[in-house]
């Protein structure tokens, strides 16, 4: 334990490959993933570097940073390699978690203090999530907490004013670069907040500040919105309809009450208890080591919370950016746990402690038979990776009891993020046992089958993006939001969503013999007809022929 103490980097490193880094082709590609690749890919076989598109289709809602990035990759490794499409993704989650230390350490001057505001932020649930849910996410977060590093020291130190504001300028204009300006609102604008109640720019006013301000204001709109200025200029029209429909979308899509985001911290995962008892600001705030950032840390927290509930349009995901100052507002807690528990904690005081570690215990403990239990139908295939995740974990929750009755609770800090490790990288695998869609039937074949030769295929509705990826290519899409096309030829073959299936038989039915050849569905675990089988992973293959 004394070298983990001492080599904090090595550590998060350590944790962040074992969280990240493991088992990337597991999980089928998600919705948000697919349109980052899709769009990744007709970078690379159509060019469409600046003016990107989906389906062929402009796609401007998303600026194109983590596209190219995605790009690279593919060009690297191959575009059917879906771990190396997922790597940069993953990669800047431990960069996440490198920059969090980094900070912190800015702020406290404490290895250990930093090393636990990195691993919570490493380990807490919606940063795992989001890597999958949606690769942007990561990116505009990670580049504007680092721009949000160096605007710190800009405002906090007396020297390298230029080499800080220009390095933060040209990270938060990356993060801009990666989707819009979602951190700018949601992690940027709260911290300043925060900032200004407690320190107050103090220090700020030396004239020689004044300057370097200017050039990072400058530079960082630059880097953040010359693409879309480009876009504006290139492709007026698709823009500017994109771009009416996404602003709508703020105030009538996804409309949730303003206290909807009010559990946030249930968002940090295995950390809810410590976060909502890190948030107690009156009981905590005279036994934190620094009085003044704890502070910063709880502010720039609430404010982002209330400057998300602001906005009509609401979604977990955009939850984010307030797990990383609760990660480091969780930190002083849990620094604080483990430096007093042994002695200065009073009975009722220790109460949460034991219920959080205790629990994560019993978790590891019931984990080989609860396991055993859901997945028995289909562990066949599987029993490798079951006896070895549940040795690993049922190992870590007696570990856990071990080190809680030595009280020696920073093991038991550690042990925690163990146990996130060995479920990501061990008993992630097991969800292949689950049940699966019998019906499931994948379309990446299709464009090569031969009893599809000669036939070209197009899609009627708003076919899924998931379904695009695995097709390979494009699919010329024959209805849009303003009209309907009819191919020209005599046959042809259409993939049609189930719910647009009757406007396509009316269009062509009367002109043309309709003949359901195949259906692709693309639900993995859910049957049709059960809950978690969605519709629009559906797409049913006609041939069309003119009678």
């Amino acid at each position: 334990m004394t070298w983990l103490k001492n080599n904090p980097i090595a550590l998060i490193l350590l944790a962040g490959i074992t969280i990240f880094l493991f088992q990337l082709n597991v999980i089928p590609v998600t919705i948000m993933e697919a349109r980052n690749f899709i769009t990744a890919r007709e970078m690379i076989t159509d060019g469409n570097w600046l003016l990107t598109t989906m389906n062929n289709l402009p796609r401007y809602e998303k600026p194109p940073l983590p596209s190219w990035i995605t790009a690279i990759f593919g060009l690297l490794f191959g575009l059917e390699n879906t771990a190396a499409l997922r790597l940069p993704t993953m990669l800047m989650a431990i960069f996440l978690g490198y920059i969090g230390y980094k900070f912190s350490m800015q702020l406290l001057n404490n290895k250990r203090h930093a090393l636990i505001n990195a691993l919570i932020l490493l380990s807490s649930f919606y940063i795992i999530v989001i890597t999958i849910e949606a690769p942007w996410d990561i990116y505009t977060h990670g580049f504007m907490l680092t721009g949000i590093y160096f605007l710190y020291n800009f405002f906090a130190l007396p020297g390298n004013n230029w080499k800080n504001s220009l390095l933060a300028a040209i990270f938060i204009g990356l993060s801009f670069m990666s989707k819009g300006p979602v951190s700018l609102y949601g992690l940027l604008l709260p911290f300043l907040l925060a900032y200004g109640f407690v320190f107050k720019y103090e220090g700020f006013g030396l004239s020689r500040k004044y300057v370097p301000l200017v050039a990072m204001i400058v530079l960082a709109s630059i880097i953040g919105i010359w693409w879309f200025l480009y876009v504006r200029l290139a492709d007026p029209d698709a823009f500017l309809a994109i771009t009416k429909k996404e602003t709508a979308n703020w105030s009538s899509y996804n409309v949730r009450p303003f206290y909807y985001y009010w559990s946030f911290f249930i968002q940090s995962g295995i950390w809810t208890i410590p976060a909502l008892t890190g948030l107690l600001y009156p009981y905590l705030k005279n036994r934190v080591s620094d009085k003044k950032v704890y502070r910063l840390t709880f502010l720039w927290t609430i404010f982002s919370v209330i400057l998300l509930s602001v906005i009509p349009e609401k979604k977990a995901r955009y939850l984010v950016p307030v797990l990383i100052p609760l990660a480091m507002n969780t930190g002083f807690y849990m620094e604080y746990v483990i430096g007093n528990f042994k002695n200065a904690f009073a009975k009722k005081e220790r109460i949460p402690v034991y219920f959080h570690f205790g629990l994560l215990g019993l978790v590891g403990i019931a984990f080989p038979l609860a396991a055993y239990f859901f997945l028995k139908g289909g562990l066949s295939e599987y029993w490798g990776y079951y006896t070895l995740s549940s040795a690993v974990i049922f190992s870590i929750g007696i570990l856990l009891f071990i080190q809680l009755k030595k009280k020696h609770l920073f093991n038991c800090f550690l042990l925690t993020i163990a146990l996130v490790g060995a479920i990501k990288s061990l008993a992630l695998p097991l969800s292949g046992a689950l049940d699966r869609n019998t019906q499931y039937k994948s379309i990446s074949n299709l464009a090569t089958s031969k009893s599809y030769e000669g036939l070209k295929i197009y899609c009627f509705g708003d076919i899924a993006p998931e379904m695009i990826w695995d097709y390979g290519r494009a699919v010329p899409v024959l209805k849009g939001d303003e009209e309907i096309r009819i191919p020209e030829g005599q046959k042809f073959a259409v993939l049609v969503i189930p719910v647009e299936e009757n406007e396509f038989k009316r269009i062509f039915d009367p002109e043309y013999r309709l003949t359901l050849k195949s259906v692709y569905d693309l639900n993995y675990n859910a049957d049709l007809g059960t809950k978690g089988h969605k519709n629009r992973l559906i797409s049913n293959l006609y041939i069309v022929q003119k009678r």
